[in-house]
This record gives structure tokens, C-alpha cells and sequence, in this order.
């Protein structure tokens, strides 16, 4: 479902990223199929540096088709940026990839708090985030944190998912012994 990034996957993200209906939304630079693989490759000199963590969204046939980021990472918290292909919208995949990407990096690293801003005329992902049990509005419980980024312009929405909200709404036990046995077969 997840991979790191690699440039052999930019000409087909980049060809998914700029649909009309996702190229608003995205945080990399879509201005050209050169620009795209520039980005690509700070995103991943960035992530060497701890900047960031960026992963490929793959579907069962192992085809790029969005990527996921924690962007600005400091005091063990980030900001989450996701995207996926229009053709793959409404498919499960997005809220596959969150949960793959929380469970990374809630286990693999020290974060602990996850923030999600999400443009107020962005329908489709105050949707998406509306199904997640473990995200929570932040407006309010986080109001410095909020008046940064509407700094200019009252744009976003502010949710934050902690890692103990996420533990406490996902069936953890499961998922560790199904990751365990995958491990396990690939060693022998």
C-alpha cells in the first residue's frame, strides 16, 4: 500500500497530480513534469534530513497512484498532506494509506501528534475526514496553531490526530501479528 519514494514513479504521479480536481490541492509543485521530478527529489533529500516523511501510494498492483507526506516536523508533530489520483477516488484507498502511514509513523518514530489542514471549500476531504473516527477538530483546543495558518486568509480547517486517539480507535492487535506473519514469510 506504502513505499518510499523513488524517481521512476514521477511521470506517472505527475500525470495523476494534474488533474484538474487534485492539482489545487497538492502541496508539490505541478508546474511541469521537470518541476514535479525537482520536487520529488527535494522531497526526498528532505526526508534523508528528517525534514519530512514521504510515502507512494500503491495499489494492489503495485502502481503509484497519490503520495502521503508529514510535512514541517517539529516537537514530534507534522503536518499531513495527502493525494490521490481522480481515477482512484472513492475506492478506500485514502483512508488505507492514512492508516498504513499513522501506523508508521506512530510506531517507527517519535511523533506523537498529527495536524491536518484542510482548505474550507475542499469538500471532498472535510468528507473523507469526516469518516475518521480517530481525527478530531483542533480549531479550538489548538487556537495558536490555527491563527498560523490562517494567517493571511481564514482558509482551513485545523484536525489533529494524536497517537493515543488513533490507538484507541483502531483494532491494533490484529494489524501487529498480520505485519509480524508478512515478516516472518519474507525471511524464509
Amino acid at each position: 500500500m506504502l513505499k518510499k519514494r523513488d524517481l521512476f514513479e514521477v511521470n506517472t504521479l505527475y500525470e495523476l497530480a494534474i488533474h484538474p480536481e487534485v492539482k489545487p490541492y497538492i502541496r508539490q509543485s505541478t508546474e511541469s513534469a521537470f518541476h514535479f521530478y525537482q520536487s520529488t527529489e527535494e522531497i526526498m533529500h528532505a526526508e534523508l534530513n528528517g525534514e519530512l516523511i514521504s510515502r507512494t501510494i500503491i495499489n494492489e498492483d503495485n502502481d503509484p497512484i497519490g503520495t502521503i507526506n508529514l510535512y514541517d516536523i517539529q516537537h514530534d508533530a507534522g503536518f499531513l498532506a495527502t493525494w490521490i489520483g481522480q481515477a482512484y477516488f472513492g475506492k478506500g484507498y485514502n483512508r488505507a494509506a492514512k492508516e498504513a502511514f499513522l501506523f508508521e509513523l506512530f510506531y517507527q518514530t517519535n511523533i506523537d501528534t498529527v495536524f491536518v489542514k484542510i482548505r474550507k471549500n475542499n469538500f471532498r476531504s472535510i468528507q473523507a475526514a469526516s469518516k475518521l473516527a480517530y481525527i478530531e477538530h483542533a480549531n479550538e483546543t489548538y487556537p495558536f496553531m490555527y491563527a498560523q495558518i490562517n494567517q493571511i486568509e481564514d482558509l482551513y480547517h485545523l484536525l489533529v490526530i494524536t497517537k493515543e486517539n488513533f490507538f484507541q480507535h483502531m483494532e491494533v492487535i490484529p494489524f501487529v501479528e498480520h505485519t509480524q506473519t508478512i515478516n516472518a514469510e519474507d525471511v524464509s
